[in-house]
């Protein structure tokens, strides 16, 4: 697998992005920050309409993915907007443990002033892009990278050829030295025995079964059955009629080697391989955890199309499905469908895209930077008191 050309950070990972994020860190401070990043172009917002009211788990887990996003290897320089100081701090101090350049602008220090804060927040952004924009690219290997999977709108095309296609590209770069994570746990029930069947150790094997127990058990109390909301209605009209079928056609984008570990929201790889990621479903809040957990580039398999994609790590969208890759031809990234015909294998396929993964990470845009559609959702567990 030839080497890629990417943005050598601090903490030894390699960026394939240079953003200067704008992270807006309280729902108070959400408009300031979106000024902020208005009046600097080039510039990159990510900022949560929470912040207060939060006990554990979900305090933790708020400041996790906060952190997480600033130290992703894709952005090059952060400024925090806070509210209170002392939050500004904290965050701003661990996303510096990573190396990063950091600056923060709090209400608290402009006298709750907004205006005073999108003025001084600008003054300090400009100095962070100039440092950021002195970063130049160079020479780095594929073992360097974090590929996160996702799917999104599956329908029955997803589990004959699109996922196996990513499976195989997977497969490729875990053997290459990189890391991958798959998450959206319920979309592991009723197959998670084939995954813990490939898990490293026995602790592991016990992990996957808990992680998937324990959503079930929440689907369960809920008093509502899963079908109408996982599957959806997408996925429904495209021939996946349980979330069994959807978890058999889903995993196949895990491809088939051994399994490392199971991680929290944000958590990052501990090394090379393949990662579990104990997250939910929904795109949104499960790529958003991938990318705190580090994630630089992500594979999302559709079927009719689903245009979601994260903000900070470059979306690959790939399809199989004919009439998708025909109608949305510049929603699509990578067109998967000559493996359904029949007229390309698997193992092809995945060499296609694996070379489209790098072809990215040297600098080319998938189609959610280039027109914006890039967002972070920090998850929640409960809401606010």
């Amino acid at each position: 697998m030839r080497p890629f050309h990417g943005y050598l950070r601090a903490d030894g990972r390699v960026g394939v992005r240079n953003h200067v994020l704008i992270l807006g860190i309280n729902g108070l401070a959400l408009r300031a920050s979106e000024r902020i990043a208005r009046n600097l172009p080039g510039s990159l917002l990510v900022a949560t309409s929470a912040g207060r009211g939060q006990v554990e788990p979900d305090l933790s887990l708020h400041l996790d993915q906060l952190v997480g996003l600033g130290r992703n290897p894709n952005v090059g320089a952060v400024l925090v907007v806070g509210v209170d100081q002392a939050a500004s701090d904290l965050v701003a101090a661990r996303i510096a443990g990573a190396g990063k350049h950091v600056a923060s602008v709090s209400f608290a220090e402009c006298g709750e002033d907004a205006l005073t804060v999108s003025d001084l927040g600008l003054r300090r952004a400009t100095e962070l892009s100039r440092i950021a924009s002195r970063a130049r690219r160079t020479l780095a290997e594929p073992a360097g990278l974090v590929v996160a999977v996702e799917c999104g709108h599956s329908d029955a095309t997803s589990g004959l050829a699109s996922n196996p296609v990513v499976g195989a590209a997977v497969d490729r770069l875990v053997a290459a030295g990189a890391s991958v994570v798959v998450g959206e746990t319920v979309e592991w029930l009723g197959a998670e025995h084939l995954l813990a069947r490939r898990a490293v150790n026995a602790d592991v094997a016990a992990r996957i079964r808990e992680a998937v127990t324990r959503r079930e058990a929440i689907a369960i109390a809920s008093g509502r059955s899963l079908t109408g909301n996982n599957p959806g209605e997408e996925n429904i009209k495209g021939g996946l009629s349980t979330i069994e079928e959807k978890s058999l056609g889903a995993i196949v984008k895990s491809g088939t080697g051994p399994i490392a570990g199971v991680l929290g929201v944000a958590e990052a790889p501990p090394g090379p391989g393949l990662y579990l990621m104990d997250g939910p479903s929904f795109s949104p809040d499960s790529m958003t955890g991938f990318a705190a957990a580090g994630a630089m580039i992500m594979l999302f398999t559709t079927g009719p199309g689903n245009s979601f994609a994260s903000a900070i790590a470059p979306t690959i969208k790939v399809s199989a499905h004919p009439e998708t890759v025909t109608r949305l031809p510049t929603q699509i990234d990578f067109d998967a469908s000559l493996v359904l015909a029949g007229g390309e294998t698997v193992a092809s396929g995945s060499e296609r895209l694996v070379e489209a993964i790098l072809d990215v990470a040297d600098g080319t845009l998938t189609l959610g930077e280039i027109v914006g559609e890039g967002l972070e959702v920090p998850t929640r567990i409960r809401g606010s008191l």
